[in-house]
């Protein structure tokens, strides 16, 4: 969303915030994940080093759940006929959107909340997320907190020893968002502590070790299936679950190639069960039992990404304006939201329903121009196809209006981002040869274009 210009809350200097005050989560899904993650309504200081929440109005609407919750912020000091007042037209917004149908009692009834705190347990609450839960979430982010502003690694060491129950999986979950939230807001200083935080903290914490450990057999598991490429069976899959040197390599196995270990991979290793001797049949049928585990456990995650997916694709199908809700939504489109779109147009040109399938269609055309290449990138491509200088020369001059500064710099990203691979790779060196040439070509004829 764009940004506001605003005065910061301590020193007064003008800065950058996205301010928002209505979170229609009917109209638009993603507003939820904005408000819950504090992406909205939150301010940092370059100047003075503010970092904190805006005192700004809030409405947040959710039909299926038929919430309407608002909060305004008490140091605004305003008399409750001025909020309402404020308030008001945010709330017209959200009813109008909505199909006569859809408009129910609650919306005559909007909840106030008296604390932002307060707001988002309500919402929380409706998830089926309990307030004990919120509170140990609290309870974590407090921790990060207090191990980020420790400048001693003893005194870290000996905070997480007396925490070590809360540093758990969801432990990490948090602190690898708030890292990423760091490193995309710019706050270098701020990214670096949590790095060096991560590391301690996966030396000297017992779910730290295991997780580095699964990271360590994720990325052996995907060499060994990469360096298989085209000749990959389930039969040399089977070997290799077989092989494996953890019940962490073979959860890898799993998790990177479920699609394989279907109802003829299980056979095949229920023969080998047979023929085994004594020891090794032990030990098959642990790998059998496992294997199962691990595969019910992928199923049950892919099964609810899909059924997310599915109610994300529905909830956008039944806007009004179904190009219009995709394109403000696209960040929030996943892989597993296209493969429901694909699948819901197949379903719905197999049943002749042809309103859907020209909502889904909208929806299909607006996510291909979303992932289309820019267009210097596209000519790039064309370019590299080209037999000699000669021609390259003959294609930018055909070309002229796209041979600017912009072309220049995601030639010059492409070699560098292509080199960074290094020498082992011989296809990428005589990528990296033809792009050099490209270059010379045409920052010689950009420099002749602005001489004039």
């Amino acid at each position: 969303m764009p940004q506001t210009q605003i005065s910061c809350p301590r020193c007064r200097q003008i800065i950058a915030a996205n301010v928002e005050q209505l979170f229609d989560v009917t109209y638009e899904p993603a507003a939820k994940q904005r408000l819950l993650s504090g992406q909205s309504n939150h301010a940092r200081c370059p100047h003075c080093g503010y970092d904190g929440r805006l005192a700004t109005p809030v409405v947040y609407h959710d039909n299926e759940k038929e919430l309407l919750l608002t909060y305004f912020p008490p140091e605004l000091g305003m008399q409750v006929n001025e909020q309402e007042k404020m308030m008001g037209p945010l709330i017209k917004q959200v009813v109008d959107r909505l199909p006569p149908e859809k408009r129910k009692g609650y919306l005559f009834k909007p909840q106030a909340n008296f604390t932002y705190e307060s707001m988002l347990e309500t919402i929380l609450n409706k998830d089926g997320i309990s307030s004990e839960m919120i509170k140990s979430q609290q309870e974590r982010v407090l921790l990060i907190e207090k191990l980020i502003q420790m400048t001693s690694a003893d005194a870290r060491l000996e905070l997480i020893k007396q925490n070590e129950k809360n540093i758990d999986e969801q432990f990490f979950g948090l602190f690898s968002r708030i890292a990423q939230n760091a490193m995309q807001s710019g706050q270098e200083p701020i990214a670096r502590a949590l790095i060096e935080l991560q590391k301690q903290l996966l030396e000297e914490t017992a779910f730290g070790r295991q997780l580095k450990e699964s990271v360590a057999e994720m990325e052996a598991a995907t060499k060994v299936l990469q360096d298989a490429g085209k000749s990959l069976t389930r039969e040399l899959l089977l070997d290799f679950v077989i092989a494996a040197p953890s019940e962490a390599r073979i959860r890898a196995y799993v998790s990177l190639a479920r699609g394989g270990m279907d109802y003829v991979f299980f056979q095949n290793l229920s023969e080998k069960i047979e023929q085994a001797a004594a020891e090794e049949k032990t030990r098959l049928e642990s790998i059998r039992e496992k294997l199962l585990g691990f595969v019910a456990d992928v199923d049950k995650q892919l099964e609810a990404r899909f059924k997310q997916a599915q109610e994300f694709v529905e909830n956008i199908l039944k806007q009004e304006d179904v190009e219009k809700a995709t394109q403000e939504n696209i960040e929030a489109f996943t892989q597993d939201a296209a493969e429901v779109v694909n699948q819901l147009l197949r379903q719905a040109s197999e049943s002749n329903d042809y309103t859907r399938m020209g909502k889904l269609q909208k929806m299909v055309q607006v996510l291909q121009s979303a992932s289309a290449p820019p267009p210097e990138i596209a000519f790039i491509e064309q370019l590299l196809q080209t037999p000699d200088e000669a021609a390259v020369e003959q294609m930018l001059s055909e070309n002229e209006e796209i041979v600017n500064q912009q072309f220049v710099d995601a030639l010059s990203g492409l070699i560098a981002q292509i080199e960074s691979q290094g020498d082992a790779n011989p296809e990428a060196q005589a990528m990296t040869g033809k792009l050099t040439e490209i270059y010379k070509v045409a920052l010689k004829r950009m420099m002749k274009k602005n001489m004039g």
